[in-house]
């Protein structure tokens, strides 16, 4: 399923060697621990013109101001992940962008125009060598950990 969340459950049954019955006990088991929280397309954005993909490290004048900051990237379409972070900057940043012009538009004239922004520091990624989900080998049972004792 993490690698095809369309696949129905009979093949993956027949190919686990289990009943299709096991396979939806299962992925039930593990939607009521939280452990799968949906299922959604995966879209190639070069497909749509997004050519450039570029890591964003946010510093904040001031930390508290980070709410704000957060909804005023929350309206920038550009932003596909927001992460707050330890190190030299507060936030970092995924965006997908047309092309370097369009970068540059969108960092000078809309992040860093964000109040409580005090500046960026750009990572162009030239190539994404691993793109993958968290794989899902054994799972706990509610109120336990992952950890093999």
């Amino acid at each position: 399923l993490v690698k095809n969340a369309r696949m129905p459950f009979l093949e993956i049954a027949r190919e686990c060697g289990v009943s299709g019955a096991a396979i939806h006990q299962r992925v039930k088991k593990m939607e009521n621990l939280g452990i799968i929280t949906g299922s959604r397309l995966l879209v190639k954005p070069q497909t749509l013109g997004l050519n450039v993909c570029a890591f964003v490290g946010v510093s904040l004048a001031q930390a508290n101001h980070y709410p704000q900051v957060i909804e005023a990237l929350k309206n920038i379409s550009e932003v596909v992940e927001c992460h707050f972070v330890t190190g030299k900057h507060a936030l970092m940043l995924k965006i997908y962008c047309q092309n370097h012009d369009h970068l540059m538009e969108i960092l000078i004239n809309t992040i860093q125009n964000i109040p409580s922004v005090e500046q960026t520091e750009t990572f162009i990624s030239l190539d994404q060598a691993i793109e993958r989900q968290v794989w899902v080998k054994d799972f706990p049972q509610k109120g336990s950990s992952l950890k093999k004792k």
